[in-house]
This record gives C-alpha cells, structure tokens and sequence, in this order.
C-alpha cells in the first residue's frame, strides 16, 4: 500500500508542462497588489504602528493568507482577486490623506565620535526590497507543502522538461533575491576594491559550509525515510540546498572577472549564452535530458550542469542589488525631468526590466532565437525570464514604495530614518527575510513532517486548506517570534 502511494505521488508530480507566462504573472501579481493595500493602510492608518496582535492578525493575513488562497481557491480566477486586492486600496488612497509620520524620540547632543551614527547610511534599509525577498519566501514555503496536495493545480508545479511554472519561477526567483543583497558586502568595501581571491575564497566557504552540510542532512534523510521524490528535478542525491552552497565560491572565482567586464549584468549574460552554446552546439543538452544514470556525475546531471544557470541568474541579481541598494544619489544640477526619471533607482529598474524582457522575447521568438524555456537545464531563456520577472516584480515594489512613503529617506538621523523604513515595512514579511534561509529550512522540515504522517493526496479541499493554513501560520509565528527577540541567524 505505501509503495502505491509512494507511486501515486510520483505520479502527482510527473510529467507536467506548466502553464502559460500569462498565468504565471496574473496570479504572482497578488504578491505586489498585496503590498499595496498593506502599503496604503499603513500610509493612511497606521493600522500596524504599534504593533499589536491585532495588527499581526491583520499583516498575516495580507501577506500570508492572500497569498495561500492565490496559489489555492483562486488560481483559476486570479484577476477577481487581484481586483479585490486592487479596488479597497485605490479606495482608501483616494479617500483619505497620510498620516503624519511618527516623531522619534529626541536624543541628547551627539559627541563628534558619533558623527557616523547621524550621518545618512549610503547602505539604508530598502522596504521595497525587504517586502519583495519577504514575500518571495512566502510563496516559496507555501509552494513547497502545497503542492503535494489536490488543492493546488498541477500547472503551477515545476515542469519536466520544456515550459514555464509558478515553481520553476519560485526557485530562480530564490537565487535572485539572494544575489541581489549579497551584493551589499562588495558595496561595503572602499572604492570597490576587492579583497585578494585567497579572502573572497575563505570567506565564501563559511557560508558555503552550513549549506553544504544542510544538503547532505536533507539527502542522508531523505534516502533513510525513502521519502517520494522526483529525481529529474536535480539528479539522485543533488539537491537545492547543495546549488546555494557552491554558489558563493564561484561568485569570488567570478568576482576576478568583475576587473575584465565591470559589469555584473554583461557577467551573467555572457555566462548564460556560453552555457546555452554548450547546450546547443554539443551533446551536453541530450546528456541532460535523455542519458542514462550510470555513475555519479550522470546521476546528478541535472544539478551539477544547472547549477551554470543558477549561477548566471545570481550574478544578475547583484547587478539589480549594486543599483538598488546604495542610497539614491542626488540629481546633477539643471537636469532634465527625464534624465532624473532615468538615473533614479526606480527608473533603473523599469529600465533594466525592459531590457531583460526584450532579451527574453528575443530568445524565444520564432524570429529570433527560438528557444525553449527550460528549468531543468537553466538555459539561456529560463535565466532572462528570472531576470524579466523579477526586475519588473520589483520595480513595483519600489514604485509603491516611492508614492506612498515619499519621504523615507529624508530624515535628520539614521536612527529616524531607520525608524521610519522599519514603520513602512510589513512586519510579517521583515521577519520572513530577516532569517530567510532558517525560515526556509523549518519549511522543509515541515513539509517533509506533514508527507511522512498524512496522506495528502487524499484529503479534501476543507482538510488541505486548514492544514496548509496552519502550517504556513506556525513558519511565519516563528519567523515572527525570532524578529520580536531580535535574533538573526545566518548561514
């Protein structure tokens, strides 16, 4: 009986060819509209200042509970919920003004020693970023229980081979978000020198090694409990925690080539049509898809030539991060309101998302490239779409960021202004992207727990929503519990 049920969970995720980028974007719009409407209830009511249970309530529901029900009860009909996302924001914008911001308490004189600490931080908190990662990693754990259950559609999970999917845009869109605050250590050093590579090298491997080892955790676990698992998805024993772990390494290797191409969106672009040459023009893309599994490196094929793909979609998270990040620099003097539109950080990511979604068309265009999306292999069109989605996901975030909290980045103090980005971000999602990866280790915990002691394939609609309801609010009650006591755990 458990081995047909093993099969049949095989089976459930087995074969699938996704959905159309349309879907794909129409229901991942709920994230940002999601944003929005937390956005303008702040901005109008500062329902969540102070930050009462009733507020956490509320914040749960926006970013967890709207989330859930978009990938559930209302993935055929994303655009209704969307509107009713949409129409109560725009409501409350146009029908009442902005709450003054909160005063912060005053502080005694500052000793000259404490110049730095008044003096604005070229590296401030970015909500709009915060809110994305946060949200990112929602959806991420949701995805990762849910779609072991009916209640979740099968074109939302990841494809076997050629198209595009909710999840196989979740797991890029993962090793984006990484990249573009990994960034924020090489902005740190002065006048962008880099450490010599022996440096970059240790350093990488210290937060390679808890990666490493947690991918050797989950695979010793996963073969002990002979859990169902889908092996073309990564190969025999690799999996997504062993692709996070080599990646800081060879992004030092790939920083020495940061002085030859001093650019991290050329780097990555490069590096993903050289691999997508490899694919095309030698036997490595019908070794990947079709060989058979007779020694190491043809049994985890996947992961191990993938991990090229995933690497290019990091490198062109810093690029956005290395605009994004740093403190908007002042306007040059007399210039034209288009020139400020342009070297503003919200319109260099509309550009930059313009230009990695030409890319994108044209390489799957009948009339360019025409090429095929694959997650598995991670090719050329996979890594433009990532880049397409995200930078655009993104800029939405910033522009909502930009009109409805417009003076963030205007206060006398860092201590103000910190209180001030820290009031415009969700708590909720703050404490998602605080300990990211430890958040996301407790999901897989999880769900591994759930799979192992429920039969899920054959729970009803009511079961599988309460159980994915409460586990989604036992990750984000820890998240949020570690937040309130101040506790950061890196890996």
């Amino acid at each position: 009986m458990e081995k047909d049920y093993k099969q049949l969970k095989m089976q459930h995720v087995s074969g699938l060819t996704g959905s159309s980028l349309f879907d794909v974007n129409s229901v991942s719009l709920a994230m940002p509209l999601t944003i929005l409407l937390w956005s303008v209830i702040q901005s109008r009511m500062r329902l969540f200042t102070p930050y009462t249970s009733a507020a956490c309530f509320v914040d749960f529901l926006l970013n967890c509970g709207v989330t859930l029900v978009a990938t559930t009860l209302y993935s055929s009909s994303p655009w209704l919920l969307n509107l009713l996302l949409l129409l109560p924001a725009a409501f409350l914008y146009i029908s009442s003004p902005p709450m003054p911001i909160r005063p912060t308490a005053p502080r005694p004189p500052t000793k000259a020693s404490d110049a730095r600490k008044t003096s604005p931080d070229p590296l401030p908190m970015k909500p709009f970023i915060t809110h994305y990662r946060g949200s990112m990693m929602v959806i991420t754990c949701i995805a990762i229980l849910a779609v072991d259950f009916r209640v979740f559609p099968r074109r939302f999970a990841k494809v076997e081979n050629w198209g595009t999917s909710l999840m196989d845009m979740g797991v890029g869109s993962f090793v984006f978000t990484n990249g573009v605050v990994s960034v924020r250590s090489s902005l740190k050093t002065p006048s962008g020198k880099l450490p010599p590579l022996s440096m970059r090298l240790v350093a990488s491997m210290r937060h390679a090694t808890p990666l490493l080892i947690l991918g050797i955790i989950r695979l010793i676990s996963v073969k002990g409990l002979d859990y169902a698992e889908h092996v073309t998805e990564y190969g025999v024993h690799w999996n997504f925690f062993f692709t996070l772990g080599f990646l800081p390494p060879f992004v030092a290797l790939f920083q020495s080539a940061f002085a030859l191409v001093p650019s991290y969106a050329v780097l990555s672009y490069v590096l993903a049509a050289f691999y997508e040459l490899a694919l095309d023009k030698t036997n490595l893309g019908a070794f990947i898809l079709t060989a058979q599994r007779t020694d190491l490196i043809s049994k985890n094929r996947e992961g191990i030539f993938s991990f090229f793909g995933y690497l290019a979609i990091f490198l062109a998270g810093q690029s956005l991060g290395s605009f994004a990040l740093p403190r908007q620099s002042p306007p040059p003097k007399n210039a034209s309101k288009a020139t400020l539109i342009r070297q503003s950080i919200l319109g260099r990511l509309v550009i930059s998302a313009f230009l990695w979604t030409a890319l994108f068309y044209l390489s799957v265009s009948y009339y360019g490239f025409g090429l095929g999306v694959s997650r598995r292999l991670a090719n050329l069109p996979y890594f433009l779409w990532v880049c397409s989605f995200n930078s655009y996901q993104i800029a939405i975030c910033c522009a909502i960021e930009t009109v409805l909290f417009p003076n963030l980045y205007k206060a006398a103090t860092r201590e103000e202004e910190k209180q001030r980005c820290r009031d415009a971000t969700s708590t909720v999602l703050f404490s998602f992207n605080r300990n990211g990866l430890v958040v996301f280790l407790l999901a897989n915990l999880l769900t591994g727990l759930v799979n192992m002691t429920m039969p899920t394939l054959h729970m009803s609609v009511f079961q599988s929503m309460g159980i994915l309801l409460g586990y989604i609010a036992a990750v984000a009650g820890v998240a949020v519990a570690l937040d309130r006591l101040n506790v950061s755990i890196k890996l």
